[in-house]
């Protein structure tokens, strides 16, 4: 199946029959992969039988065509995945296109029927095995029999050629020609013999990043070629500059036209498709495209998926990448052809001479570069290892005969030989360049990773005492600090660096450095921390000193060197090929066909070869210890069904085809965890079950075990992901109720939603029936609108999507309800022009509902339309899995419990419609006002500027780009009229996209000769909390939303004497503490993920208001007069005094620096005072501190005040501020906000020019 992946194919004399190259991968059940090259040929049938029933078959498939219209069928290509495999299984018909317009006669024509010669060898030595292949082939098409019969040349390389050792090159002997190999030594990058040159040839440096991006976060990645050595080529080219991190999801580089339907599978997966000759790739359809990146080798371009984040420093990245190229002369422009020599699987337009390999033709007979014909070289070396012709030729030349043949052809060699000290063919030459091409390339990848991972280890928390605890409890544990590792990248990093440690593939890194305490280090483990104690030793810096500039790779000449050596110095030669004991007339030689080996010779091997012995033991250890490695650091079931599927189908079609019974799977060591017995169990039981079928022909039954495979990884993932973003937003929460350490940043909480998205594309694309458009989600949310609105239910869906979307509490009754409806959520999403895609108005859709807290909800409406379900789903796909169904519903109804603003934080250029309700106090004031009114709403992100309130209108809508988590609204009038006072209770502004509620308490008059006479308020805003959280959840069984208990409105400072709720000394103390606290944390979050600093200033419990408290406590607020006297009344007397005491020259006495202060604070005070805002006298208290804070003054201002002489007559002996302890503890605590660079909203600054 994978030798030949279209099966036999037939031509005639007419057709070109050149040998074809391609090579395969066999990924075992333990994860150890083995390597197949396979050699394609074309030999004669001489069966008459069979050449007559072939002519039978062309005759009948010509009558066909012409009754049948052959472009019905290519025309007609359904879209489900069914119609894709009977589409590409026509690619190859029995006859070429060529002879099937002359017709076929047996009489007239010559059949030939392909072969396949495959060497399967543990290690990628793809060079070595090609040329093995070549010389076998060429002895076969040979004229002359080759000095041995062929069973010698494969005993040989079977029983008789070892491994190299790690850092050892070996030479063995083909049928005319010795062959060189080489491998890697244990310090260096492993293996890997497949031209990267051609990779990056076929590709283009830019495309080959972006695809290898798309490796490491983990994507579904299509590859798409006629040629399956140019699929294999890039798959093995990507997967190799992974180092050191592993590919650990499905990989089948050549996917078997039988095995298309694993396209369907939910799962990460690298894969290799054949396109048809001339091929349209707009009809390919493909089930899921959400998150496919689409690479068509053959036209050089790429298809990326939506919100792809760019790899660090890619540009600089790319450049050195292109200068290696150049150095050898290969240009890494995207759209250059590949050249002729990389391209064995070429199209049938190419000559036969061109298409093969340049350094074959070079090596053949070409006298002018000095090298000897292949037989040439065969005789002389036979000539040369017989001891009885050396005795002849001795004897001869004692005597003065000559021999000249066997001159001549030393002659030849000493030529050659003569050339240079270390002269090599040229066929060495090209394997020579390729390979240090390739270790250079390899080698600027591994120094990116490095770079950006060199402190990894400070980040890995090791916390079990053993590797039996941590194998029981290791899905409840977190292994690696992400949060802490991202804050110590630098800014260009987080993107990429955010969704790549959340991948399969850097998990299983960690694991495998947390169990290298107590087991051997894994290979690629061991070499990557060995490049990282290396470059410390050459660049020691402090884990903090992140920098985003670009570091080149120092060691480009050394890693080439050490292959360069190797192969110009051979470190060992294997046992030449030589006659077998063989009976009289076996081996019988006929050129042009391959014969029947003798499988009773072929089935021995020598009892005696220290080398076979050796190897195999090693080989032995190290499969055991892979095999252990791999089992321990499993940990997600989709590579359980990876391996249990689909990679057993693979390599079963071996066991099959070579008739040899499977391995058998090694148990684990004693402390391996349950988990992994239970994952080889299932293998175990899963392997027999597909065992039986043959691989070609699946059945119906085969085929739904391995979708049932898939659902319960779905659910598994759903599970996971769903718990992960509830305890990482919860562990946030508890931080900011005082409780435990923050442990998500925005970024990492981005990552996470995103890869939610990605999990529900997944499952939509499941078992789909017909495709359309590349956003399955998508795709069923519009049948389901089509069909809402033609029953005409778009205004009322159904009794549970009747409910409001947040009962208002008793506060806010004239907030009108905002309805529930999947349809009008999706008419938003609609609506918004920035988003070209479905598949990103499929997340838009989904951040939308996550943040409404009706993802469960909208979700379980569309899934209830059964019959729709039916009709656009198979009966195995997740979604018509009733049980699953409801765990998966349930799964997501838990992030109900948190708060996501993942919708308004993305969108930030959309324009959103926002509803105004002012509710005023009724029993105390007029609810209208004869003024003219105003408004400013403001959020994180931009203000709507001052808008218009009519006369006597209480509620407004206006449209504004999207404002952000709303922080500020100002409020004010311009006191025109009888009825100017006007006595409001709070504000409420609703966003009517996402439905959140905000209410901004004000509980103040706006008038003048009123309270303290302010036309204007800066009314500080809280996310309103509905009562029961849509009353407990009608429509969901979740309970309310818990919080801890907040404290009441903040009133006038100036009436807390008369209540008798007092603030103590000690609580006020304790309240400016807990102030700074909260600003301090502020600034030490991530600059995205801070949030409004207004807030902390200005909001409740908040800097001012503890500040107000300070100053209040003692304070002499007596009604004098009828009138109120504020805080502010006392700072303006202090500056009248400082003003006097300035011009009669008493400060001229102070120190110099008590006098700037002096100068300052005057200066503050009368710019506030002389601002056209009537803000009032608290208003202009609160700015005066926000203004202090943010200059870093008010430490300094405060002994100017307690040293004022109008201390006395405006406090009481007992006030903090005359209580010297107090005051220098609260100028102690103030001055902690100096590191800080605070910065003031524009909202509370207006006007003030300082």
């Amino acid at each position: 199946m994978l030798c030949m992946p279209r099966g036999l194919s037939f031509t005639t004399q007419a057709d070109q029959r050149d040998p074809q190259f391609h090579s395969f991968i066999i990924t075992k059940e333990d994860g150890s992969r083995t390597y197949g090259f396979v050699h394609t040929f074309y030999e004669e049938v001489t069966s008459p039988q069979i050449c007559s029933a072939m002519q039978t078959l062309h005759l009948m498939h010509n009558a066909q065509s012409t009754t049948i219209n052959p472009s019905s069928t290519s025309s007609s290509s359904s879209s489900s995945m069914d119609s894709l495999a009977s589409s590409l299984d026509e690619a190859d018909p029995p006859i070429s296109s060529s002879q099937r317009a002359g017709g076929y006669d047996s009489s007239r024509d010559t059949l030939y029927v392909s072969k396949a010669m495959c060497l399967i060898t543990p290690m990628p030595f793809m060079h070595a095995c090609r040329r093995f292949l070549l010389q076998l082939h060429r002895a076969v098409m040979s004229a002359t029999a080759p000095p041995l019969p062929l069973e010698s040349y494969v005993h040989n390389i079977l029983y008789e050629v070892p491994l190299p050792a790690p850092g050892r090159s070996l030479k063995f002997h083909g049928v005319y020609e010795p062959i060189v190999c080489q491998r890697p030594g244990l310090g260096e990058l492993q293996l890997a013999d497949f031209p990267l040159s051609e990779a990056f040839t076929l590709l283009g440096v830019e495309n080959l990043v972006q695809v290898f991006t798309c490796t490491l976060l983990e994507m579904q990645i299509l590859l798409y070629s006629h040629d399956y050595q140019q699929l294999m080529t890039v798959a093995e080219g990507i997967t190799t500059l992974l180092f050191p991190f592993q590919w650990q999801h499905v990989y089948v580089p050549i996917l078997p036209a039988s095995l298309l339907h694993f396209l369907d599978a939910p799962v990460p997966y690298l894969m290799g498709l054949q396109s048809k000759e001339g091929a349209d790739r707009s009809k390919l359809e493909l089930p899921q495209e959400a998150n496919l990146c689409f690479v068509d080798i053959d036209n050089h371009y790429i298809e990326l998926p939506e919100d792809f984040p760019q790899f660090p420093n890619k540009t600089e990245f790319t450049q050195e990448l292109s200068e290696v190229l150049l150095s050898f002369n290969i240009s890494a422009n995207t759209g250059t052809r590949p050249r002729t020599r990389t391209n064995p699987g070429s199209t049938p337009g190419t000559p036969a001479k061109e298409r093969r390999p340049l350094a074959l033709r070079q090596l053949e007979d070409d006298g002018r570069n000095g090298n000897l014909a292949g037989e040439e070289l065969a005789v002389l070396e036979l000539l040369q290892g017989n001891a009885t012709l050396q005795r002849l030729q001795a004897l001869t030349r004692r005597t003065g005969v000559t021999v000249a043949r066997v001159d001549a052809l030393r002659a030849g060699v000493r030529a050659q030989g003569s050339e240079g000290p270390g002269a090599r063919t040229v066929a060495e030459e090209e394997e020579l360049r390729n390979a240090k091409l390739n270790v250079q390339l390899r080698e600027v990848f591994a120094s990116r990773f490095t770079t950006m991972f060199a402190d990894y280890e400070a980040f890995v928390i090791q916390s079990a005492p053993d590797l039996e605890s941590w194998l029981t409890n290791r899905e409840q544990m977190h292994n690696f600090d992400k949060a802490s590792f991202l804050s110590d990248q630098p800014e260009p990093y987080l993107p990429f660096l955010s969704h790549f440690i959340e991948t399969q593939m850097f998990a299983t890194f960690i694991d495998n450095k947390i169990m290298s305490q107590w087991e051997e280090k894994e290979p690629l483990l061991r070499v990557f921390d060995g490049r990282i104690e290396k470059a410390r030793l050459y660049n020691v810096r402090a884990p903090s000193l992140r920098s985003s500039c670009y570091q080149r790779c120092p060691i480009l000449k050394e890693s080439a060197q050490a292959i360069e050596q190797r192969l110009m110095k051979i470190d060992h030669t294997a046992i030449h090929p030589h006659l077998l004991d063989m009976k009289i007339g076996q081996g019988k030689y006929e050129q042009g066909f391959f014969p029947k080996l003798q499988a009773d010779v072929l089935n021995t091997g020598p009892t005696s070869n220290k080398w076979s012995h050796r190897t195999a033991t090693a080989q032995r250890r190290k499969d055991r210890h892979r095999q252990q490695t791999e089992h321990l650091g499993l940990d997600n079931d989709l590579k359980e069904q990876v391996e249990g599927c689909l990679v057993l189908q693979n390599s079963m079609a071996f066991w099959e085809w070579d008739k040899a019974s499977p391995p058998s799977v090694k148990p684990p060591k004693k402390s391996a965890s349950a988990s992994c017995l239970k994952y080889m169990q299932e293998a175990r039981s899963l392997g027999k079950n597909l065992r039986q079928p043959k691989l070609s022909d699946l059945s119906p039954a085969v085929i739904a075990q391995t979708n049932w495979k898939f659902v319960e990884g779905l659910l598994k993932e759903c599970r996971m992901k769903t718990k992960r973003m509830l305890v990482e937003k919860m562990g946030r929460e508890a931080v900011e109720l005082g409780h435990g350490e923050v442990n998500i940043t925005g970024l990492e909480e981005n990552t996470l939603i995103a890869s939610l998205c990605d999990l529900l594309e997944r499952i939509w694309s499941h078992g789909l029936q017909v495709k359309q458009g590349k956003s399955a989600l998508w795709s069923h949310l519009l049948h389901y609108q089509a069909r809402e609105e033609k029953l005409g239910q778009q205004q009322a869906e159904s009794p549970v999507s009747n409910v409001p979307e947040r009962r208002k509490s008793d506060c806010c009754v004239a907030m009108p309800y905002l309805r529930v409806s999947l349809t009008q959520d999706m008419r938003h999403i609609q609506s918004m022009s920035e988003i070209k895609t479905d598949v990103g108005r499929a997340r838009a859709w989904i951040r939308l509902s996550l943040e409404k807290k009706l993802l469960s909800q909208h979700l379980k409406q569309l899934l209830s339309r059964q019959a729709l379900t039916r009709k656009l789903y198979k009966r195995y796909a997740f979604l018509r899995c009733e049980e699953e169904k409801e765990q998966f519903l349930f799964h997501l109804l838990s992030l109900n419990t948190v708060d996501y603003f993942c919708f308004t934080s993305v969108f930030t250029t959309i324009m959103i419609p926002y509803r105004v309700i002012i509710i005023p106090i009724k029993k105390l004031s007029n609810a209208m006002t004869t003024s003219n009114p105003w408004a400013c709403v403001s959020g994180e992100l931009r203000d709507s500027g001052v808008m218009q309130i009519p006369k006597n209108v209480l509620e407004m809508t206006f449209d504004c780009q999207n404002l952000g988590k709303l922080t500020t609204v100002q409020l004010g009038h311009d006191n025109a009229g009888l009825l100017a006072k006007w006595l409001v209770d709070c504000v409420m502004v609703r966003n009517e996209i996402t439905g959140h509620t905000y209410r901004f308490p004000c509980g103040r008059w706006l008038g003048k000769g009123v309270d303290d006479g302010s036309l204007e308020r800066v009314l500080i805003g809280e996310l309103a909390v509905s009562s029961g959280e849509e009353d407990s959840g009608k429509g969901c069984s979740t309970p309310p939303l818990l919080r801890s208990p907040s404290q009441a409105r903040r009133i006038s400072i100036t009436s807390l004497s008369g209540r008798g709720n007092k603030p103590t000394s000690a609580q006020i103390q304790e309240a400016i503490g807990e102030a700074v606290i909260n600003i301090i944390k502020h600034f030490h979050k991530p600059e995205k993920e801070r949030g409004s600093l207004t807030v902390l200033l200005c909001g409740e419990n908040s800097l001012v208001a503890a500040l107000e408290q300070f100053f209040h406590f003692g304070f002499k607020a007596a009604r004098l007069f009828q009138k109120t006297v504020f805080v502010w009344d006392f700072v303006e007397k202090a500056v009248a005094y400082m003003e006097s005491a300035d011009q009669m020259g008493d400060l001229q006495e102070t120190v110099e620096p008590l006098g700037m202060t002096c100068q300052s604070f005057c200066r503050y005070v009368n710019a506030i005072n002389s601002t056209s805002r009537n803000i009032g006298k608290d208003g202009k208290f609160q700015l005066l501190v926000c203004l202090g804070a943010r200059d870093r003054l008010l430490p300094q201002w405060l002994p100017l005040l307690v040293e004022c002489p109008v201390i006395p007559r405006m406090y009481e002996d007992t006030a903090l501020l005359r209580d010297r302890t107090s005051v220098n503890s609260l100028i102690g605590v103030l001055e902690t906000l100096h590191d800080f660079p605070v910065t003031l909203e524009a909202s509370l600054v207006k006007g003030i020019d300082l």
